[in-house]
């Protein structure tokens, strides 16, 4: 027996991947995990997540806003203030992936010796 390809695009036969795909986004979860802590300024964002560029993190707060995982609130002050906090969507999806989290913070030595590990003898491979 062998295998038959879909005949249909792979869109079609995960109608979710396209939701899957922004969650599993480099910077969503950053920016999920320092909302949660409560509402910021884009530059209180900027500082706590150091490597992200400006672009990246607008980029990334407007896709999550289209989302409907935050919330952004426009202050008419000189200059204008806007404030970014997660939305009761947000919040259920940050709640789901906390565990994740986690299991990250608990496992990240484990992770970069497996890396390192891996990495050696790659090297010495293609001497």
């Amino acid at each position: 027996m062998g295998l038959h390809k879909p005949k249909a695009p792979l869109s079609e036969l995960c109608p979710i991947r396209d939701v899957l795909d922004r969650l599993g986004d480099r910077w969503t979860v950053l920016v999920l995990h320092e909302l949660a802590l409560g509402t910021l300024r884009f530059g209180e964002l900027r500082k706590r997540i150091e490597d992200i560029s400006p672009r990246m993190l607008s980029q990334t707060l407007r896709q999550l806003e289209e989302d409907g995982l935050v919330g952004r609130e426009v202050f008419a002050s000189v200059p204008p203030r806007v404030d970014y906090t997660l939305t009761a969507l947000g919040e259920s999806f940050f709640q789901s992936i906390q565990s994740m989290l986690q299991w990250a913070v608990q496992n990240q030595e484990a992770v970069h010796a497996a890396r390192r590990a891996y990495v050696a003898p790659q090297a010495i491979a293609a001497k």
